[in-house]
């Protein structure tokens, strides 16, 4: 029975740096699954989010000599998977719908109680759903933690196109929120 060697990341990332096409293989595998949830969240479908994460794998090995261990790799990968998510967004779609500031003034107001009884995987299809330029928006700012100026420079948008985005976002997330809540329990909505 052949048993296969278990490497570290750190052992990985070192044979990678040296080709080693089986290294790179294992890594992969190792991070593919998480980065794939990081690239649904940019994506409209399973398809584009697949196409995203090979886009960003053949990044992270053209680059993986420029980590150099400062943070955790698993960061550094994914800071390359947003990145090439939203250029896969430049390439591919209409980059960002822009709404003015004064259109975004009225919000509803969500339940607490309705994100709290949210699934994960049903919030994945709520932000999915979103247009392009509130989802970039959305998981940029409340997910990755970028600001509205890292957005900004990010995007090519300003910062109150980022700001007015992610308002936006949070609106229409939240009445689908409470729409679904609304289902949950039987009222029309």
């Amino acid at each position: 029975m052949f048993l296969e060697h278990k490497y570290t990341t750190d052992e990985l990332i070192k044979k990678c740096k040296a080709g080693e096409r089986k290294a790179q293989e294992l890594l992969y595998k190792q991070f593919a699954a998480k980065m794939l949830g990081v690239c649904c969240r940019y994506a409209t479908d399973r398809m584009e989010a697949e196409d995203m994460l090979q886009n960003g794998f053949i990044k992270v090995f053209q680059k993986i000599e420029d980590y150099r261990g400062d943070g955790s790799f698993e960061g550094w990968v994914r800071r390359i998977m947003v990145h090439c998510s939203i250029e896969y967004y430049r390439k591919h779609h209409k980059m960002m719908q822009v709404v003015e500031l004064d259109e975004s003034h009225n919000q509803a107001s969500g339940s607490p109680l309705a994100t709290a009884k949210l699934a994960a995987k049903d919030l994945l299809v709520l932000i999915q759903q979103l247009p392009p330029g509130y989802r970039i928006v959305f998981n940029l700012y409340a997910i990755e933690g970028y600001s509205h100026k890292e957005i900004a420079e990010m995007t090519g948008i300003t910062e109150g196109a980022s700001k007015s985005q992610l308002s936006r976002a949070r609106a229409v997330l939240k009445e689908q929120i409470t729409k679904m809540e609304g289902k949950q329990y039987g009222y029309a909505g």
